[in-house]
């Protein structure tokens, strides 16, 4: 059923990710020219993210027919239906046919028309491209809610060059049911695949209390960047006139793609290239929140993964947190834990 007038005409807004939700949904990796390996050993990672999200919420995972039995073997979640309404945003495959991770993203247009006809909800259609790991929000209801994005990304020419950042900011208003919207001028150093998302970069904990990927290395391209975004949110308020507590989130390394992860992935033209030598862009920022249960990755890099698992419990007392390892599986493909899942919140 499709939607007329805007989401916040009509009463809606969007939850914070710590809401309760009433399932996770995720897509399976199976393209061999951005998985390395044909995709075997991210296929693995994700369906370990899966099994950890299914101990506090159920799980849905949308995949190929030709891949239905492999992640059958792997996978037992189920979904309950809840009523609520979501938004189908444009996408281009993040940044188009120049500057996008691959070529032809016609079928990733169906998906969310899809997902809402499955769930029998309610869609409000939108011509404006947005990803939903460009956007962060603080859950609060009543035009009184904050939205964390990125220039780098929202901004950037390849998405909607014909939008003003006002214009943008108002969309994100009426669709998002937020009344503030705070921008950082960049994302995390080396994600060039998604130009910048917010969420490997900072988020909410609660309202007004963010999360933001630091490095105390002065010699690290990072830092700048960190430094940048941890004086605008010391400076900034949220939607309610209260300023910002903001808590520290080490980054990874930093780590690189290595040779033999290269030459796994099918370079053939049609993905962004995966080169060695590329710096990952990895943060512990990109956790998924299930109900009760912390979803984080863990890369390997023991001195600052369990000092993410230690800074997360601290931010979220009430919920399990759980290491998922091996993580740089997906981060090799672009994004992490976060980036993969979405939640679907309850009424």
């Amino acid at each position: 059923m499709e939607m007329n007038g805007t989401p916040s005409q009509l009463g809606y807004h969007m939850p914070a990710e710590w809401e309760p939700h009433s399932q996770c949904w995720m897509g399976w990796p199976e393209r061999p020219d951005n998985w390395r390996g044909n995709a075997v050993h991210g296929q693995h990672v994700f369906a370990k993210v899966a099994t950890a999200i299914s101990m506090f919420e159920p799980v849905t995972v949308c995949a190929s027919v030709a891949q239905f039995v492999v992640i059958k073997a792997q996978s037992n979640s189920d979904n309950p239906e809840q009523k609520v309404a979501g938004i189908d945003w444009n996408f281009n495959s993040w940044g188009g046919v120049d500057d996008g991770c691959y070529e032809d993203w016609s079928l990733d247009l169906h998906v969310a028309r899809k997902i809402l006809g499955i769930e029998r909800l309610p869609r409000f259609p939108h011509t404006m491209i947005l990803e939903g790991g460009s956007i962060h929000v603080d859950g609060e209801a009543f035009l009184s809610g904050t939205c964390l994005t990125t220039e780098e990304c929202l901004l950037n020419e390849n998405r909607n060059p014909n939008m003003t950042k006002e214009h943008i900011e108002d969309e994100l208003k009426a669709y998002l049911g937020v009344k503030k919207v705070i921008w950082l001028p960049r994302g995390l150093y080396g994600d060039d695949d998604t130009n910048g998302h917010i969420d490997n970069m900072c988020c909410f904990a609660k309202p007004g209390v963010v999360l933001l990927s630091w490095t105390d290395d002065e010699t690290d391209p990072q830092y700048e960047r960190s430094m940048e975004a941890f004086s605008i949110l010391s400076n900034a308020t949220d939607a309610s006139g209260q300023k910002l507590q903001i808590i520290k989130l080490h980054v990874p390394g930093p780590l690189f793609m290595t040779d033999e992860e290269a030459d796994g992935v099918a370079q053939d033209g049609e993905a962004k290239p995966r080169l060695p030598g590329t710096r990952l862009a990895a943060s512990y920022v990109n956790f998924y929140i299930a109900n009760g249960g912390i979803i984080t990755p863990q890369f390997g890099d023991k001195k600052w993964d369990d000092e993410a698992v230690c800074v997360l419990s601290q931010a979220f007392p009430d919920h399990e947190v759980v290491g998922i390892e091996g993580a740089r599986e997906i981060v090799l493909g672009g994004g992490n834990i976060h980036c993969i899942t979405q939640q679907q919140p309850v009424v």
